[in-house]
Parts: C-alpha cells; sequence; structure tokens
C-alpha cells in the first residue's frame, strides 16, 4: 500500500512564496489566458466579469485551505488521504478518475504550448506551410509540424519531472512570474501603437435582461472554479511539503485572488487593445504575438508562453497524474512511473480535438467538473463531517480487516454510491437537452450533489461508515 514517493514526507520546507509561484504557474498560462478571455468576450459588462472571477477565485482559495489541512497534517498525497473516504482500495476510484482527467489536461497544455512553437516557426520560415497542413502531411488529426512540436514540449516537460519535487518547485519559482513580464511588455508594445488609447467597448457587448445578466454571471463563476477544479482536488500534493498551515493560506492568498485578478486585468488589457491595433478581437496570445511581425519579440513571447505552460502543466497535472497511477500498484508503480503512465495517455488521447474551439473550451470544462466536483465535495463532507477532522495515518497503508478504513473489503460502498449518483446528476445537465440551462453549472451541481449524497448515505447507512462511527 505504500512506497516512498507515497509515504508520509518527512521534508517539508516550502514556504508561502513557493505556493505563490506554484498559483502563477498555474494561472499564467495559454490555457488560463484563452479561458479568462473567452468570458470577456461573453458581452457581460468588463466590471460583472471582473466581479464573477473574484468571486470564483476566492471560492478557489477557500477550497484549496480546506483540501490543504489532512494532507499538511498527516504528509500524505491525495490519492492516500482519499483512502480515508473511499477505503484502502476503493479510493482507487477516484485517484483514478482524476489521473484520467490530468492526463487530458496535461495534453491540452502541451499542444496549446506546441503550437506557440509552430506559429513562430511558421512566421520565420513560411516555406515550411506546406508540413503544418494536416491534410497535405498529416496524422490523427494534427500536422507533421504539430507532432514534432508537440513531442518536443512533451520531452521538455519529462525531462523537468524526472528531476523530481524539488526540481520542480524550483523551475515554477522563476516560471510563474516570467509571463508577467511578457504581458507588461506585450500591453506596452500594444498602447504604444493605440497611442496610450484604450475603450472596453471594443469587446463585446449584449443587451442582457437582468436574468440573463445573472446566469452569465453564475456562467462565469462556475467555469473559473471547473477551470482550477483538478489543482484544487489535488492540492494536498503540495501542502503535504508546506512548513505550516499560516504559510500555505498566506501563500494561497497572495497567489489566488492578488495574483489571479492582476492576471485578469493584463488579459483583459490585452484582448481589449486587440481589437485596435489588428481590427478583431483576439484571445490567443500566442497570435497576438505572431502578429505583431517582430521576430525579436514573437521568439521571447512564444519562449515565455512555453515555459509558462510548461510550469502548469508539470504543478497541476504531470505531479497529480503520476501519484494517482502510483497508487494503482505501489508496490510496482513508482512515481516517476506513474509519470510515464500519464504521459503515454496524453499522446494516445489526441487532445487538440478537445481543446481547438472556445465552444470546445466550455463543454471540456463542464466535462472535467462533472467528474472532480463530486469527489472534492464527497472528501470536504467526510473529512469535515463524517471524520470531524481525524485522521489515522497508519491506517490509511493498512490491509487488516480490523483498520479503520477497510469499511468493506477494503472499499467504502457509501462513498463510491455518493460518486456515482453525483455524476450521473452532473452528466444529466451536460448532455439532457432539457436541463441545458444547467449546464455550464455543472461543477456546483455536481460538487453540492457529491456533498449531499455522502452525507445522506452516510446517515442511512446501516453502520453509519465504520470510520465515522470512530471518529465519533
Amino acid at each position: 500500500m505504500t512506497n516512498a514517493d507515497l509515504a508520509p514526507v518527512q521534508d517539508r520546507h516550502w514556504a508561502w512564496k513557493d505556493y505563490l509561484f506554484l498559483w502563477m504557474s498555474d494561472v499564467h498560462s495559454v490555457a488560463g489566458y484563452m479561458t479568462v478571455g473567452t468570458f470577456f468576450a461573453m458581452g457581460l459588462p468588463v466590471s460583472s466579469v471582473l466581479f464573477a472571477l473574484l468571486v470564483a477565485i476566492i471560492a478557489v482559495q477557500v477550497l484549496c485551505n480546506l483540501i490543504a489541512v489532512p494532507s499538511l497534517r498527516s504528509g500524505a498525497p491525495f490519492p492516500v488521504i482519499i483512502r480515508s473516504v473511499f477505503g484502502v482500495y476503493g479510493a482507487i476510484i477516484p485517484a483514478l478518475v482524476r489521473g484520467i482527467i490530468a492526463i487530458g489536461w496535461y495534453g491540452i497544455q502541451t499542444w496549446l504550448a506546441s503550437n506557440a512553437v509552430v506559429l513562430f516557426l511558421l512566421r520565420v520560415m513560411p516555406s515550411l506551410t506546406a508540413y503544418s497542413d494536416v491534410h497535405q502531411h498529416g496524422l490523427l488529426g494534427l500536422s507533421m509540424m504539430g507532432w514534432l512540436a508537440f513531442l518536443l514540449i512533451w520531452s521538455l516537460q519529462l525531462a523537468v519531472f524526472w528531476r523530481g519535487m524539488e526540481s520542480i518547485r524550483h523551475f515554477i519559482d522563476w516560471s510563474g512570474p516570467a509571463i508577467y513580464i511578457m504581458m507588461v511588455l506585450l500591453d506596452g508594445i500594444l498602447l504604444w501603437k493605440t497611442r496610450g488609447q484604450i475603450s472596453f467597448s471594443a469587446l463585446p457587448r449584449s443587451d442582457l435582461t437582468l436574468s440573463q445578466h445573472l446566469t452569465g454571471l453564475l456562467n462565469v463563476i462556475s467555469l473559473t472554479i471547473a477551470f482550477f477544479s483538478p489543482i484544487v482536488l489535488n492540492f494536498g500534493d503540495f501542502s503535504r511539503y508546506g512548513v505550516s498551515i499560516e504559510a500555505v493560506r498566506r501563500g494561497n492568498f497572495w497567489g489566488l485572488p492578488i495574483n489571479f485578478m492582476a492576471f485578469s486585468a493584463l488579459a483583459l488589457t490585452t484582448v481589449t487593445l486587440t481589437q485596435p491595433v489588428f481590427g478583431t478581437i483576439l484571445i490567443d496570445p500566442v497570435e497576438t504575438v505572431t502578429r505583431l511581425d517582430n521576430q525579436t519579440i514573437m521568439l521571447v513571447g512564444i519562449l515565455t508562453f512555453v515555459v509558462a505552460t510548461i510550469g502548469i502543466n508539470i504543478s497541476a497535472n504531470f505531479v497529480s497524474a503520476a501519484f494517482d497511477f502510483s497508487n494503482i500498484a505501489p508496490a510496482s508503480i513508482s512515481w516517476r512511473g506513474g509519470g510515464i503512465i500519464a504521459s503515454i495517455g496524453a499522446i494516445i488521447l489526441t487532445p487538440w480535438n478537445l481543446y481547438a474551439q472556445p465552444a470546445l473550451i466550455h463543454l471540456t470544462l463542464d466535462v472535467l467538473g462533472l467528474f472532480i466536483a463530486p469527489v472534492t465535495g464527497i472528501l470536504l463532507a467526510d473529512y469535515y463531517l463524517v471524520q470531524r477532522q481525524t485522521l489515522d495515518v497508519n491506517a490509511l497503508y493498512s490491509t487488516d480487516p480490523a483498520a479503520r478504513y477497510w469499511y468493506r473489503r477494503g472499499v467504502n460502498p457509501v462513498a463510491v454510491w455518493a460518486l456515482v449518483l453525483a455524476v450521473l446528476v452532473g452528466l444529466a445537465n451536460v448532455f439532457v437537452p432539457a436541463l441545458a440551462a444547467f449546464q455550464n453549472f455543472a461543477w456546483f451541481t455536481g460538487f453540492f450533489s457529491g456533498l449531499a449524497f455522502h452525507l445522506l448515505l452516510t446517515r442511512l447507512a446501516p453502520t453509519g461508515g465504520k470510520a465515522g462511527q470512530q471518529a465519533s
């Protein structure tokens, strides 16, 4: 049930600034920029979008502070902590679900970063255009140049990951802030081209009723939380290294509401300036940089976006997937072995077919949310309300039928059924036409239905849940 990577960590030296830089790496990416950009293009007033983003990111901060506690106290990563809820064997279910989702995000981020490389090469060497045409030289929906760029970024990430968590920490400590420098420079160039003029009226604006306005606000809030939901759930993988809960919370404060709103303001400025400069709204920062027709700016911009995207990919997706797959068979799959499985899975998934247009961006977030949100709700309900913040660390690694988290043959049926029911609710919201109005609220419905189902089934279960009884 354990190996060197899943065992409680002993060396804890992540300070608050490391969590700030972690969030910088998670926020400052091409996917993050494009997601925020789509919100400003929805037709809502700018002030309303900023308000919704602030509400969403504060919710993310609160969730991360709650998720951090059990891993910080025990030193164990998420796949081990979730054993207290689903049972020592049943925990494979949510960990595997999260691992598959992490593979999806890992592939999407890798593809977005590789797109930047392709666009730059085409700008400096137009003769390669034929090799970027998927119809002339393509395989599985991606061109030859696309494949080469994808595998290049894929290899760079694997190299950083292979050096271990300390190398990852050092990498994100400087990769996150790098994007700020680039975005400030980019905004400076765009403002120079507009002679310092900027007007938010350039953004799309729709005449909305009060009901449509409120629905739009809730959409932005739900989709933003869904965007961050993968790292929210696996935040324990990083909080376990914290020197104290105060350091974690301080880092989350500066890294989430403060940093995220600053990034959103820069993204808003950039998106707004693309209209007067290029004659159209651009939500892709890579396309914005490549349109400036300056090879030096393009090179610096592309490298910055690639580095920032690698930072989020490793922190939010590679690390979590590695732990999740290692948890399936700890004795035979190490953390690095789990990372290899994740990286190969990202190729098999062909992520360029998932995130190619704004409509698919929102659908992808919806589907991610309906799987991750219930697990988050179930975990928080169990730790804080059922087991009342008690945790038997030794029992997390025990297959003794008398141990606290054995439940029934190593599986807690209450948690499993709560997850199944919550996911069914989420799937209905996304894919049943009659419930289309609730599609963008998949994270909310998943989180609260998972939480409610778990509490209800725990109360109705004949034994009341062995771990819950022992906690009380």
